[in-house]
């Protein structure tokens, strides 16, 4: 009788150990999935949901066997909810590692220099990966213009914190290191201008060149005399749909240039960095005037005669494109 039950320990402990090594095998082996794919872990989910779920959409071959390899390596515990991408071939005990790693997918969006917030948040708005309602309309010009990466599900306002933050820190710390005796009384006034020089050129070398009229024109306490300022004033977005007029440059609204003197109550759009440190850091120049030169830059000018020499020219050419498109 001892004989048998001694048989029949020992072909258990076989047994067992032969179910060990054959689960083990199994929870170590490549999968036969083919490509990446990615697996959304929701918050809260159990181990016993995730390996169902993981092999009924055929990303794991055992869910059994995935959830005793969880469970005895002790990390059942330590998945992380989110977005996770899983390589081709994986095994039951990377993607195990994979969900403990909380090395969850990033995505990337871009904030375009010289949006507006009406455009900005449109925008995020139009992206279906975050969540959460925009609690209130940001600040013109209170926002950073870059790439940022985000996590799938976060929120809206947490990102646009974010971007704030990054607009704060890197005005103040430009604003430390402005140019001496510029015509500016605080780092909303540079935020200010250079939303109006972001939205002037988008050439690289004439930013500091403009922000250098700007500057002379506010110093001679001159009218700035720029159009998007005007478009601003008639519509929050920064887009009319349609060219300005004379009567849109004698409408009176705050932001209207031609109208009133200095500059308008706040930025206009929000200007990444290269507009603002143009901003603080204008090119030394006598130049008072500019004017689109056709071609994608300006000419600038000295004198009012100069000016309107080049304004000549600049209407000359449309002239004779608009002949040519005919």
């Amino acid at each position: 009788m001892r004989k048998y039950i001694f048989l029949l320990l020992v072909g258990s402990v076989a047994f067992a150990a032969l179910f060990a090594y054959l689960a083990y095998r199994e929870f170590t082996a490549k999968t036969t999935l083919a490509d990446n794919v990615v697996y959304v872990l929701p918050k809260g989910q159990g181990v016993g949901q995730t390996a169902f779920d993981l092999a009924d959409k055929g990303i794991i071959s055992d869910g059994d066997i995935f959830r005793l390899g969880v469970r005895l390596t002790g990390q059942d515990t330590a998945f992380q909810a989110g977005e996770y991408e899983i390589k081709a071939g994986s095994t039951m005990r990377d993607v195990m590692r994979l969900f403990a790693s909380g090395n969850i997918v990033h995505h990337r969006l871009t904030i375009v220099e010289g949006w507006t917030s009406h455009q900005i948040v449109n925008y995020l708005n139009s992206i279906e990966n975050l969540a959460g309602e925009i609690a209130e309309m940001p600040k013109e010009g209170s926002l950073m213009p870059e790439t940022y990466l985000y996590t799938r599900n976060e929120d809206r306002n947490n990102l646009i914190r974010r971007m704030q933050d990054r607009q704060r820190e890197f005005l103040l710390d430009e604003w430390s290191l402005r140019d001496p005796e510029l015509p500016l009384d605080s780092p909303e006034d540079a935020l200010i201008l250079a939303s109006i020089v972001e939205k002037e050129t988008s050439l690289e070398e004439e930013r500091a060149r403009i922000a250098g009229v700007f500057t002379n024109r506010l110093r001679k306490r001159m009218r700035l005399q720029t159009d998007p300022t005007v478009i601003y004033g008639l519509n929050k977005t920064g887009d009319l749909g349609r060219p300005l007029s004379r009567k849109d440059l004698r409408t009176h609204t705050y932001y209207n240039t031609y109208v009133i003197r200095g500059l308008p109550p706040t930025p206009i759009a929000h200007p990444g960095k290269a507009s603002i440190r143009a901003a603080l850091h204008p090119l030394p120049t006598d130049e008072l005037y500019f004017v689109a030169n056709g071609d994608g830059g300006h000419s600038f000018a000295t004198t009012n005669e100069e000016h309107n020499r080049n304004v000549q020219k600049l209407r000359k050419l449309e002239k004779q494109r608009n002949l040519l498109s005919q």
